[in-house]
């Protein structure tokens, strides 16, 4: 019993540990596979939320995965798919792995989508009028230089909380962090 509890403490700290490092440096530009915002930070390593890095994956792959889904996964899963690189190969697996995943569940396996192509996101070359609008908003300035200059995955976590329909609490600290 005791070394139980043991392994599990180790495996906890070990745990939390790799997903504090998740969040990187925040100097250094972000990996797209498995980096997470610091405005994401309250559920770093609990994942009671799908991480912006995990959603734009989904994009990619064209697959809706509910956040039913997603808590029904124990945590060292949702900690795998944190970490799962986004090579082309990589993502084949992903989806492959995801439907396997989600067919026992309770909600049923995963559903298909279009994966994403040339959207917002994905262009350097066009601000999207929703981000200037919000920036504007909240009185910050956001230039197309700036906006060529920010990850795919940065993009990505700004065209996803300026959506209509969007609770906006992290917009703020978002536009904070990657315009920094």
């Amino acid at each position: 019993m005791v070394l139980l509890c043991t392994v599990v403490i180790i495996d906890t700290v070990q745990f939390v540990q790799s997903s504090v490092a998740l969040m990187g440096d925040a100097t250094q530009p972000p990996q797209s596979a498995s980096h997470c915002f610091l405005f994401e930070r309250d559920f770093v390593g609990s994942w009671r939320c799908i991480p912006l890095c995990v959603r734009r994956k989904l994009d990619l792959i064209g697959l809706k995965l509910k956040l039913s889904h997603w808590l029904e996964l124990s945590l060292a899963q949702r900690q795998t798919l944190v970490d799962w690189p986004d090579t082309p190969e990589a993502m084949h697996q992903l989806r492959d792995h995801l439907k396997d995943c989600t067919r026992p569940m309770a909600d049923g396996m995963a559903k298909d989508l279009p994966p994403v192509t040339n959207a917002p996101w994905q262009r350097q070359d066009h601000l999207p009028p929703d981000v200037q609008q919000a920036a504007r908003a909240r009185t910050v300035t956001i230039s197309l230089e700036q906006w060529a200059q920010l990850s795919e995955l940065e993009r990505f976590a700004l065209c996803k909380l300026v959506r209509p329909g969007h609770d906006h609490h992290n917009l703020a600290a978002a536009f904070n962090e990657v315009l920094a």
